[in-house]
This record gives C-alpha cells, structure tokens and sequence, in this order.
C-alpha cells in the first residue's frame, strides 16, 4: 500500500505535535516479550510441525536480542518470560529478563517490564519490540528509533500495516501498548505518531507464518534462526562487520 506524502505528515504530526526533538534520547530501554516456548508461534506448525515451532520461536528471539543490543542507540534489552529455557538463554546474550508476573497478556507484559525499566531509571526512554524479528539489523533499528525521539510516542507498523512491530514512548510519556490484530490503528487512535521510513525493512517483517518466514529469509536471517531452518534462505551478515568491527548493518 502506497501512502502520499499529505497522509503521511497527518498520521506523524498527531494533534498538531510538531516533530521536534526537545527532549533529546541518546539511548533507549526495549521490552521485548516472549510467550513460553511450548506455545509459542502456533501459526507456525503447519510449515514447520510442532517439533521445530518452539525452536524457532527461541531463535527468533535470540536473533531480535542480539541484533538490538549490537544496535548503537540501545542501552539494555528486558525480556519478559516466564519461559525458563528462554529466559537462560537470552540472558547469556546479555539481556535482563523479568517474570510475566501480571499474567494478563501481551499488553500487560509490555507495561511490566516498562515498569521494571521505569523503577531503575524513572526517566528512561522506553521501547516495545517483538520477539520475532528474525532478520533485524541493528542500524535499521537506530533509524527507527531516532525518528521516534521526534516524538512522545510512537509507532512502527508491520509489513502488512496491519500491526505493530515497535512502539516507543519517550521519558515523561507511558508506552500504552495496545499490540495484537489490528493494532496499527489502535496506536494511531491513541495519538502515537506513526513512524514512515523506507529501508527499515528488517523492524517491519515479523514472522508469523511459513510465508513469512520466508519473506525475512529473503532479507537475511539472523544466526540463531539459520541454525535452525537453513532451507529457508541467506543468512544476514554477521554480528560485526570483518572490516570496520561495528555492529551488523554497518
């Protein structure tokens, strides 16, 4: 879906809000939160059948973890799980990761672990980011989040537009998550300003499905989920780059 440009200014400049950074956001805190492993992707087990499902659903977490914390404007990563496998491991990537102690779904898991970021450090910039994004680049991810600094909150839709794959809230704003369906709309209706860039390809394609798992191969897949389901396409390029050393993406 082709959007103008007239739309575009109406959907970023919510309320009259002008986008001017006043607030400048140097680093941010995202929450990530993954479902125990044994459901996790459900939609997935008819391509890949139930034994390889909850694989992935860990590789598509690890790969998301590790791609955000190699991204430069990214201070720590929160992962909100009950799961304990998932938990040890993305751990060992460096991530801190919480109990889903509200229980209550993915929205409630959201705001949880933005408190847990928000009792450290009140003032911290705080962003929701799915678990499945497979394909992320760490400097794709930095261009979607310097353009959400513009604003108190704001939102990336998926590559359907239907959903939403990061929304962001700066220090003084709550995150308000509404993720789940349709939640593109719902972000808009709350006054978050829709973020539209072009090549963030990668903070777009969440995977769902086996089509979808293909379209993020076509991207490059992290690691961790190549491992797993190679016949599924190219890997991404690696963690740093062999030349300049700097986080994937350079």
């Amino acid at each position: 879906m082709r959007r103008d440009r007239a739309t575009i200014e109406c959907r970023t400049l919510k309320d009259g809000e002008p986008a001017t950074n006043t607030d400048p956001t140097d680093s941010w805190s995202l929450v990530v939160p993954l479902k125990p492993l044994v459901v996790a992707k459900s939609r997935l087990a008819g391509s890949t059948g139930d034994l390889l499902r909850p694989q992935l659903a860990l590789a598509f977490a690890q790969d998301t973890v590790a791609a955000a914390l190699a991204c430069p404007v990214v201070r720590d990563v929160v992962v909100v799980t009950d799961d304990p496998l998932a938990a040890a491991e993305l751990t060992a990537l460096g991530a801190r990761t919480v109990p889903d102690s509200p229980a209550a779904g993915l929205n409630a898991a959201l705001a949880h672990g933005a408190r847990a970021v928000r009792a450290d450090r009140p003032r911290a910039a705080v962003a929701a980011l799915n678990a499945d994004l497979p394909a992320l680049r760490p400097a794709e991810l930095a261009r979607v989040l310097t353009a959400a600094a513009d604003f108190p909150r704001a939102f990336l839709a998926d590559a359907a537009e239907i959903g939403t794959t990061l929304l962001a809230a700066r220090p003084g704003s709550e995150l308000n998550p509404a993720f789940g369906g349709p939640s593109r709309l719902r972000h808009l209706s709350s006054g978050a300003a829709e973020i539209v860039l072009a090549g963030v390809d990668s903070v777009r394609r969440d995977v769902d499905t086996g089509e979808d798992l293909l379209a993020a191969a076509a991207l490059g897949l992290g690691p961790y989920t190549a491992s797993r389901h190679p016949q599924a396409g190219p890997t991404a390029a690696p963690a740093s780059d062999p030349v300049c050393g700097a986080p994937r993406g350079c």
